[in-house]
């Protein structure tokens, strides 16, 4: 859900608890948010690890991932007069999609899941690289009683998406039932562990929440029970394919501090009738004037493959930029998403173009997602 960080900092990378797991398989690492992390595996790579999630399961480590806690008397209320979205909408045992905007500009500090467990209680997974900072801005606001901790490194994430997700956690004796953003605490041999019905593929899925010390043995179980549903590891590569086909937003290329939830039409994130989040006054202002860019789809005419910072053009005229794109393993073409100029006003299903390298080629605008999500 965030940028690759630069190799200089290579030496200074996070490592997940499942390392050696990923080394074993012949993982691909790459800087990634301020940790190693697996890009692909060998035996397959991006193509067929995409595949093996929407047509089957596949496991990714998402335990770069940051984990804040917020207790104390009144700890969801403080949330939620925070962040973007309406905890009020959710009941315990809910989870939601929110954002932490900036006060001032309302541009996108991270995009966050927000687990309510309790009037006292929310769970916070941020982007990795980011925690820090959506940390600071909570403890800097946080009303006396009321405690915010870091657990980025106390915790692993292992997503497990797919249609047969639920087959394998069933053969777990893990619950799979609940609804779509709602979880369950449970137990696997003995660990303790969140079933959270969320993910970032579009896919049906779900990740584990689980102690770090106790990663590597629900990994190990995950595998020794996928042998009977060919259960691949998956890694970030395939991640970015997969939400890319969704729609799904990357924080630092779709959202960011230059680019607030309206132009990123991420409005639905937001509870515009709640007095009071964080970037509330410069989002109602932008959403009354209109922004004057919005993020749309684009599907490939051409052979071509649309790549982040690509510049879009209707005649001479730049309209645009690309913020994410890729080659659809699904689809067999290009695809991607980008910030385009409200004005002039464009139509979906228009065609533009976009400049790779010195060379035009066709791009058709369209509302995302790419494919009909599954995650329900």
């Amino acid at each position: 859900m965030t940028e690759v960080t630069s190799a200089a900092a290579a030496n200074r990378l996070r490592r997940s608890p499942l390392h050696e797991r990923h080394t074993a398989l012949g993982a691909k690492f790459a800087p990634f948010g301020g940790w190693e992390m697996p890009l692909e595996y060998a035996g397959g790579g991006v193509l067929k690890e995409h595949t093996a999630v929407r047509t089957g399961v596949g496991v990714f480590d998402v335990s770069h991932l940051g984990k804040a806690r917020v207790t104390g008397p009144g700890a969801a209320d403080f949330v939620n007069a925070c962040l973007t979205n309406d905890l009020g909408r959710i009941a315990p045992g809910k989870a939601q999609y929110t954002l932490c905007c900036d006060d001032a500009s309302g541009g996108v500090v991270d995009d966050i899941i927000a687990y309510l467990h309790a009037d006292d209680h929310v769970f916070l997974i941020p982007n990795a690289a980011n925690t820090a900072e959506v940390v600071r801005r909570l403890r800097a606001a946080a009303p006396t009683g009321v405690t915010v901790t870091d657990q980025h490194e106390r915790y692993a994430v292992l997503a497990v998406q797919g249609p047969r997700s639920a087959e394998l956690l069933g053969a777990l004796g893990l619950p799979t039932g609940h609804e779509y953003m709602s979880f369950s605490t449970a137990t696997l041999h003995g660990t303790e562990l969140t079933v959270c019905r969320t993910g970032y593929t579009g896919e049906l899925g779900y990740e584990l929440v689980v102690a770090a010390e106790h990663a590597v043995a629900v990994w190990d179980a995950l595998f020794a029970a996928g042998e009977s549903f060919d259960l691949r590891a998956c890694g970030l590569a395939a991640r970015d394919t997969l939400r890319t086909e969704m729609g799904y937003p990357l924080h630092g290329q779709d959202l960011s501090l230059e680019i607030t939830p309206v132009q990123g039409r991420s409005g639905w994130a937001v509870g515009w009738d709640k007095p009071a989040f964080w970037g509330r006054d410069a989002l109602l202002a932008e959403k009354a004037a209109g922004p004057r860019r919005t993020l749309r789809g684009l599907v490939a005419v051409d052979r071509a493959i649309p790549r982040p910072g690509m510049a879009l053009y209707v005649g001479d005229t730049r309209v645009g930029t690309v913020t994410s794109g890729t080659f659809s393993p699904t689809l067999k073409h290009g695809i991607a998403l980008a910030l385009v100029d409200t004005a002039p006003k464009l139509a979906d299903d228009e065609v533009i173009e976009v400049d790779i390298r010195g060379r035009r080629a066709q791009l058709r605008l369209t509302r995302p997602p790419f494919l009909n999500p599954s995650v329900k």
